[in-house]
């Protein structure tokens, strides 16, 4: 039996197969080309138990490509991989011949491999969040502009409402400053036309899935957290229990423990960042319209603060969320919150 590594980058791979006992027949960098990939593993293709890749930025091109060749891959997860760091010497071909040792221990730390179909919708779902996050900046600049010329602050509300027109009529600013002001509105403007956009295309694609109607049945979770929830989990027969979930949407404390004494902390990124916004998002959402909800975090509250009571309301509506699409269950307030 021969396993494969593949150390990929931006404009190349180091492509690795090796034997049972670890021994390298094929290292070969090439560039990066599913043809030359596929050509530099087609005489090793019979006996090959897997192809590892590792999971970088750019690795959706060779995993599909190699998939569709008929190859088994593997997408291994480089947080859980590191190697270690007193080695004298490493390199390329090193790494890629790592990735396909351990392979052949069972080892390897994988990294899950989300179906084309279900990952463009999980890509546009994240390109809305990204325009989000730059309008907000654009409002804010607005907002600060404002405040610093004329001592009184717009609200967001009136911010989204402005036009160039709008901005001229401020007699009191200097020509440059309505310049910069008339910029930052028009790309507020444009926007939240990409945004609605997004979000009708989004809305149209999920709303008839069972885990979208399940996932907003939950208090504080509607169709943009319901959307996001839904596309990041994926199949939630992946996670083998509620404490998996749970740490990869970043609910649960990392921590180094030694003797009974704790050392520091770990990896406390280590999971979805976009799981771990929509879940503290719903915690805010829901201390507000549900009772049980906004009970369950003043207790929290009077024992620590508003950051790890939200934390802890988050963790439990994760939890609950895991149950629902594992069971197909709506949301059960008493079985949530007891």
């Amino acid at each position: 039996m021969k396993y494969s590594g593949i150390d990929l980058h931006s404009n190349n791979c180091v492509v690795v197969v090796s034997d049972e006992c670890d021994r390298i027949l094929v290292s070969r960098r090439v560039p990066n080309s599913l043809a030359s990939v596929l050509q530099a593993l087609e005489p090793q293709r019979e006996d090959l138990v897997g192809v590892v890749v590792e999971a970088t930025y750019n690795w959706y091109w060779l995993v599909d490509g190699l998939q569709a060749a008929g190859y088994r891959v593997h997408l291994a997860n480089p947080a859980a991989i590191k190697r270690y760091e007193g080695l004298k010497r490493t390199g390329d071909e090193a790494d890629a011949a790592y990735l396909a040792h351990l392979l052949r221990l069972g080892l390897l730390a994988q990294s899950y491999i989300c179906p084309k179909p279900l990952r463009a919708m999980r890509d546009l779902s994240r390109k809305r969040m990204q325009l989000v996050r730059s309008c907000t900046q654009h409002i804010l600049a607005v907002e600060s502009i404002q405040a610093r010329e004329s001592g009184w602050r717009m609200n967001v509300k009136q911010v989204k409402q402005l036009d160039a027109q709008d901005v001229e009529a401020m007699a009191e600013l200097l020509p440059e400053v309505k310049l910069a002001l008339q910029a930052n509105v028009a790309v507020i403007a444009e926007l939240g036309k990409q945004i609605d956009k997004l979000e009708r295309c989004l809305h149209q694609r999920v709303r008839l899935s069972e885990e979208f109607r399940l996932l907003k049945s939950a208090p504080g979770i509607g169709q943009t957290l319901a959307t996001t929830i839904m596309l990041e989990t994926g199949s939630v027969a992946r996670f083998a229990q509620v404490g998996n979930f749970s740490s990869y949407c970043r609910c649960v404390d990392s921590e180094r423990v030694s003797n009974g004494k704790k050392k520091g902390a770990g990896n406390v990124k280590n999971g979805n960042a976009y799981l771990a916004w929509a879940f503290i998002e719903a915690a805010n959402f829901a201390r507000r319209y549900c009772p049980e909800a906004k009970r369950f975090y003043e207790r929290k509250k009077a024992r620590t603060n508003n950051i790890v009571a939200t934390k802890a309301l988050a963790h439990k509506l994760a939890r609950a969320c895991y149950h629902m699409l594992r069971e197909q269950k709506p949301f059960e307030v008493k079985r949530c919150f007891g």
